[in-house]
């Protein structure tokens, strides 16, 4: 009975797990269209109000919108038009205290992370953390650049070291090139190994040491 148990759970964990985070997701964007929908309320007559509230318990719909949302305005930015637009709301929330801070941050981790042309979490790594002789799986994220650079040299990488089971969380570490081990396993697998902590390990060509990944 209990090897019938496991079997079933190694079944039906993958699915469900995979159904929670999608409907997960779809319940923020659900949440981010009722939040738009409040400050619509907030701000037109009664009558136009209440026929917004109709389209607030329509299950999915904030999905379809934001997804709409999104395409919408990545076609408008891709021209010359849309991209001068751009710039001239981005100049806008720049120019507004504390939030132009958390903006300007936010705005150039994701440009350099869905940049496709960039080198962030392009290759797995195995790094010793947390001290010598231990070993774990790590993502190269760049290298150091300017002050860091300036004390540390040139011959560093910066890397992040997730968690398992919850890989979004982790530690950002400057290491030595030398101190690393390149692997030839993709980041899926590699990302797939640290989430199993170990028990699923992707079968791939032995790994060879660190060359210099790429020069900034």
């Amino acid at each position: 009975m209990k090897t019938y148990l496991l079997t079933g759970l190694l079944v039906w964990l993958p699915l469900a797990v995979t159904i929670w985070i999608l409907l997960w997701l779809v319940g923020m964007l659900d949440a981010i269209f009722g939040g738009l929908l409040s400050v619509l309320q907030a701000v037109v007559a009664p009558v136009t109000a209440a026929e917004l509230e109709r389209w607030r318990n329509v299950p999915g719909l904030g999905v379809v919108l934001v997804f709409s949302a999104l395409l919408l305005t990545g076609a408008l930015v891709s021209n010359v038009a849309g991209r001068w637009w751009l710039a001239r709301w981005e100049r806008l929330f720049t120019h507004i205290p504390i939030f132009r801070t958390i903006y300007n941050s936010v705005k150039k981790v994701s440009d350099t992370l869905f940049a496709g042309d960039g080198h962030a979490f392009r290759t797995a790594l195995l790094v010793q953390y947390p001290r010598e002789g231990v070993w774990t799986i790590a993502f190269q994220t760049g290298v150091p650049s300017g002050e860091v650079a300036d004390h540390l040299g040139s011959d560093r990488i910066s890397v992040y070291v997730p968690t398992t089971p919850n890989p979004t969380s982790g530690f950002f570490l400057v290491v030595a090139r030398s101190e690393v081990i390149e692997l030839r396993m993709s980041v899926d697998e590699a990302l797939t190994y640290v989430l199993s902590m170990g028990a699923v390990a992707p079968v791939t060509t032995p790994a060879v040491p660190v060359k210099p990944v790429f020069t900034p």
